[in-house]
């Protein structure tokens, strides 16, 4: 990966908000080791820097002065309306000393549990923890899916390859990947009922029972009246 730059400015606003009127982000760089410093960072410079870096790679600060600060994404405030970056944590790290980190997990090939008997592959784990010196700082960690041949396989943090330079500090037995089986669909449910010839009779047994009691009823009319 090509190096990832960002010139900054120090103290040339006077306060956060004065950065951000100007069309900047203002940043804080820091660390246990290191006493904080404020830079502002132009936003669609910081903006693409980020969106190529995230939080696993390397972001190298230039000054007005050209001196070099080095550092990691550690947090960003957005704004709860707009949605925009509106300030920006960076942690300060050296060459020669090692840092602890997550790295987004990439998964590649194809598992045949997927291709030949239609499984969904399910991914339970996005990022790995690790911890590394700068220099050895993957953007990311691929991991190939091709042992995962049926629905009983799964993958686990034991199976993730890296260089010795890196030391994956999750527990090894935690799932990362695993193929589950297709959904059934369903039959559709048909209600019992009677035939339409049934229903035929049926209904014309009710109007004739209907017409019956209809005639009584008259019989019973003509017989009052006459009395």
């Amino acid at each position: 990966m090509e190096p990832i730059i960002i010139e900054v400015t120090r103290s040339k606003y006077g306060t956060s908000k004065e950065a951000r009127k100007a069309g900047r982000i203002p940043i804080i760089y820091y660390s246990k080791d290191v006493k904080p410093t404020s830079f502002s960072a132009d936003y669609q410079d910081f903006r693409k820097a980020y969106s190529k870096a995230g939080k696993s790679a390397i972001i190298t600060l230039i000054d007005e002065n050209k001196k070099e600060y080095a550092a990691l994404a550690h947090e960003l405030q957005y704004h709860p309306v707009t949605d925009a970056i509106i300030h920006v944590d960076l942690m300060a790290i050296r060459k020669d000393q090692k840092i602890n980190t997550e790295v987004p997990i990439k998964y590649v090939g194809e598992a045949p549990a997927v291709r030949e008997l239609g499984g969904i592959f399910v991914s339970n784990k996005k990022v790995v923890h690790i911890e590394c010196l700068p220099q050895a700082l993957p953007h990311e960690i691929e991991v190939d899916i091709s042992g995962l041949t049926d629905f009983h396989s799964s993958l686990t943090v034991a199976d993730i390859k890296v260089p010795d330079t890196i030391t994956i500090l999750d527990a090894e037995d935690i799932s990362i990947a695993t193929v589950a089986a297709p959904r059934l669909e369903e039959e559709p449910v048909t209600t019992a009922g009677v035939s339409e010839g049934e229903e035929g009779a049926a209904e014309e047994e009710g109007k004739g029972e209907g017409d019956e009691k209809s005639e009584e009823g008259k019989k019973e009319e003509r017989g009052k009246k006459s009395e």
